[in-house]
């Protein structure tokens, strides 16, 4: 969804003139064309090789921090827009590490699990909860009536549903690869974004990301198919990280900030790339300047605070916002969180608009850069009031697809049981306790943050 017209053109001829399947050109950068054949097969989430845990979870801080403000969040104004929406009747699939059950998660709902024998509703991580926490924690009770509890943090769309689908971890790894090598790649990632739509997502959020050399060899064709299905057939908003830079398991080079083309880029991210079909969001700082690890590319659309998270600690009842050593815990994994509250706030407020306009809404009301759309924050810091209230904005491209009306959806819970109930009832699994690791290819999953806890 960037503003770099120059890609869209070249997908458009790509997929007029290569045939379904075809192993991308060398002689330009972009995603391989579609194959709609490579859309991954319904059916009940599940490990697709033998996993093994070889590392503790994540524990509670000894003493959770309860701040008294909403922290990275502080600048969206929050409680005016509120006053529009909550976010009501929207389901966000957190397609991450799982995510805990938490007091301040009271909408949580079980997707299903691609690592291990769970269900999707525990994070041994504590990535995925840190996620949810951002786009949809709910406000604390105990503090309502205290000084300064207006101010206090709250997920952006407190009133919306989270479908908590696990489809990585650091913590596992698959049985035919050294342990320490961690579970998860775009084959999962496919599958995941498959099961997220079909269970009545409207807004997907993805803050992994395969990030590599432009000249490495990448096949994402099922990812792309399961993005376009997304999008286009289940009529849902995806939103994916950038990327990071700098930092241990992060992508491993920078592409150029002064420059926007597809050919001047090093570094390739995907789902990123698939720029027709995700909402990509780059980390800026408290003063709204792109973070220096937030991953510049011609595919980045907007930026969001992703430097000083608060949120949802992923064992116990409490917040945090640092890691086991104190550091300060930052990414663009957690920008892309508030784009995905937004995405679903917009939702709730304007259910006539299809995924695709939601998206182009977010974009066309993010406040611009001084010089104009840059490779690190793209088109501006999403501006959530502006998003929900303003009417004016659709994408164009919009009168060229499909006719889709927004569907309601049923309650999620009860879509979650009929599907699996109409696949076979039980699930059943083999698997010993563990976690697909991440490929050992250039598959591999990367999260987009700087620091995680338990890192």
């Amino acid at each position: 969804m960037a503003a770099q017209q120059a890609y869209r053109l070249l997908a458009v001829t790509v997929l007029a003139g290569a045939p379904l399947g075809a192993a991308p050109t060398a002689a330009a950068v972009g995603p391989p064309p579609l194959d709609e054949s490579r859309l991954p097969t319904a059916g009940p989430p599940a490990p697709p090789r033998l996993t093994a845990q070889h590392d503790d979870c994540v524990a509670a801080p000894p003493t959770p921090p309860a701040p008294t403000d909403p922290g990275q969040l502080t600048g969206l104004d929050l409680p005016t827009v509120w006053a529009l929406t909550r976010g009501a009747g929207q389901t966000v699939a957190v397609i991450d590490t799982g995510v805990a059950r938490h007091r301040r998660l009271p909408h949580l709902v079980a997707g299903g699990d691609y690592v291990s024998t769970q269900d999707g509703a525990s994070d041994c991580d504590g990535h995925g909860t840190i996620i949810a926490g951002i786009i949809g924690a709910a406000t604390d009770s105990a503090h309502d009536s205290a000084p300064g509890a207006s101010r206090a943090f709250t997920g952006i769309a407190p009133d919306a549903t989270i479908l908590a689908i696990r489809q990585s971890s650091n913590k596992f790894h698959s049985t035919d690869e050294p342990a320490g090598t961690g579970f998860g790649d775009v084959e999962t990632l496919a599958a995941a974004v498959r099961t997220a739509a079909d269970l009545g997502a409207t807004v997907i959020n993805i803050s992994s990301v395969a990030c590599l050399p432009v000249d490495a060899d990448l096949d994402d064709r099922a990812l792309g198919a399961a993005l376009a299905y997304a999008v286009d057939v289940k009529n849902v908003v995806v939103v994916t990280a950038a990327g990071n830079v700098g930092g241990r398991g992060q992508c491993p080079d920078h592409n150029p900030l002064d420059r926007t083309e597809w050919d001047d880029v090093a570094v390739v991210v995907s789902p990123a790339w698939y720029d027709d079909y995700v909402l990509t969001v780059g980390s800026v700082g408290p003063d709204g300047s792109g973070s220096k690890f937030s991953l510049a590319g011609p595919w980045v659309d907007v930026a969001a605070p992703g430097e000083g998270v608060v949120s949802l600690a992923p064992a116990g009842e409490g917040l945090v916002t640092t890691r086991p050593a104190g550091a300060a815990i930052s990414g663009t994994s957690y920008a892309a969180a508030v784009a995905s509250g937004v995405a679903a706030l917009v939702r709730a407020h304007s259910p006539e608009l299809t995924a695709r306009q939601v998206m182009q809404r977010v974009e066309d009301t993010a406040r611009r850069p001084a010089g104009g759309w840059d490779a690190v924050v793209g088109g501006g810091v999403i501006d959530a009031l502006a998003a929900v209230s303003d009417p004016s904005s659709t994408d164009p491209r919009q009168a060229a697809l499909p006719s889709r009306a927004t569907a309601a959806v049923e309650p999620v819970v009860e879509q979650v049981a009929e599907r699996w109930a109409t696949q076979g009832a039980v699930l059943c699994f083999t698997l010993t306790a563990g976690i697909v690791v991440l490929s050992a290819s250039m598959r591999r999953l990367r999260r987009g943050d700087e620091a995680i806890p338990g890192d």
